[in-house]
């Protein structure tokens, strides 16, 4: 499947035991064949509404508004108004490095400027035969484009990806039953990874409910703090070797970049780590605050990474989600690619948090994420749960 798959085979996510074996044993016999994603699908711009964010958005609505995020599927909130784009399709931003927000929407939806609507040109697709294509487009694309060259209309139909062959056609049936195999795979990891981490157990505690209650009533104080007050920020420390000099097959210690997805995380290298953990990680690089990250372990950094250290000593994972929320709502929309999110920027990003006495309350932003954490893992395990029934 190209170049740089070792990259997400790591020590986090082994792939062992029979399942895996019998997987990985299929895509060994199989005929692979390349071929344009403009031979594939019609590729035009979206449909969208010419109105302001908040004209198309409602609490209530049902229809996605598809945009630019390389998160959440792109989706940027959902709206009442008639959807203008076909469901069963894929749509992906015009103005990224890659095929990094291509997404199938299995719904009808709302367009966004700059967002490409590909229209399959034959009629066995679905969401397998999607996910498929969309990681064979991801590594064709990745470190093929930059900002002075962005994964445009032209540049997505021109781009060649590799897909399953049977007697030089593509074989739909394979792509179909090999991702729904692997789709049945990721929900026995996902089982095992809440039994083992103790996330099946998502009722809240008295604390947990009294402080749900404060901020569904509007009964939390909230100040502004600015990011520089709360983190010493700097560039994080990297080594000045190339990509492959660093990533190992067997690595352990992360490789953080300039990636909105998976952490930052490139790869993992068996180099010494360079920057501490329980700390964040953001490009320098983006448009606001969406590649900042909780950094659970020591890692290697990157150019245009920032590492931001906290000044305060009550600094955990779920303290770390409250300020990485605070910011990406501070950030949205605030910058562009003539006004990057640099390191001045980020230190004079002001963010709202909890507090007590006008200081931030570590301990009632604790007690609001594990609950709201504990909301979502419920949805998880009843997910799972319908999924095995």
């Amino acid at each position: 499947m190209g170049s740089g798959q070792y990259l997400k085979r790591t020590r986090r996510e082994p792939r062992t035991g029979k399942v895996e074996s019998l997987l990985d044993a299929k895509l060994k016999g199989v005929e692979w064949g390349e071929f344009r994603l403009g031979d594939l699908f019609e590729i035009n711009p979206t449909k969208y509404y010419r109105l302001k964010n908040e004209e198309i958005i409602a609490n209530d609505g049902k229809v996605s508004l598809i945009s630019n995020s390389s998160s959440d599927n792109g989706v940027m909130g959902y709206s009442n108004l008639k959807p203008l784009n076909k469901g069963n399709t894929l749509s992906c931003s015009d103005t990224t490095l890659g095929a990094e927000t291509m997404f199938y929407q299995s719904s009808d939806y709302i367009g966004y400027s700059h967002i490409q609507n590909l229209v399959p040109k034959f009629k066995s697709f679905n969401k397998f035969i999607a996910f498929m294509m969309i990681t064979s487009s991801k590594i064709s694309t990745t470190k093929k484009f930059d900002y002075g060259n962005k994964y445009n209309r032209e540049a997505m139909r021109k781009t060649k990806i590799q897909l399953p062959t049977k007697n030089n056609e593509i074989d739909f049936e394979f792509m179909e039953n090999f991702i729904a195999e692997l789709e049945a795979q990721k929900i026995v990891r996902l089982e095992t990874y809440l039994v083992e981490n103790g996330l099946k157990e998502y009722r809240l505690s008295d604390e947990e409910e009294e402080v749900l209650r404060g901020f569904e009533s509007g009964n939390i104080e909230w100040g502004e703090f600015k990011l520089g007050e709360l983190f010493e920020i700097n560039p994080t420390k990297y080594y000045r070797l190339k990509n492959e000099e660093i990533l190992s097959y067997n690595g352990i210690v992360p490789l953080v970049t300039n990636s909105s997805i998976d952490n930052g995380v490139m790869g993992f290298s068996n180099l010494k780590a360079r920057n501490k953990a329980n700390t964040l990680t953001c490009s320098d690089t983006t448009l606001g605050a969406e590649t900042m990250f909780y950094q659970a372990t020591d890692f290697i950094g990157y150019s245009h990474i920032q590492h931001l250290v906290p000044k305060f000593e009550l600094f955990n994972k779920l303290i770390a989600f409250m300020i990485i929320t605070s910011s990406k709502i501070s950030t949205s929309k605030k910058f562009d690619y003539g006004n990057k999110y640099n390191r001045v920027a980020m230190r004079k990003t002001v963010v709202q948090l909890p507090t007590k006495n006008n200081q931030p309350d570590y301990s009632l932003m604790q007690t609001l994420i594990s609950a709201v954490q504990k909301l979502v893992i419920k949805d998880v395990v009843l997910y799972v749960q319908g999924k095995r029934s």
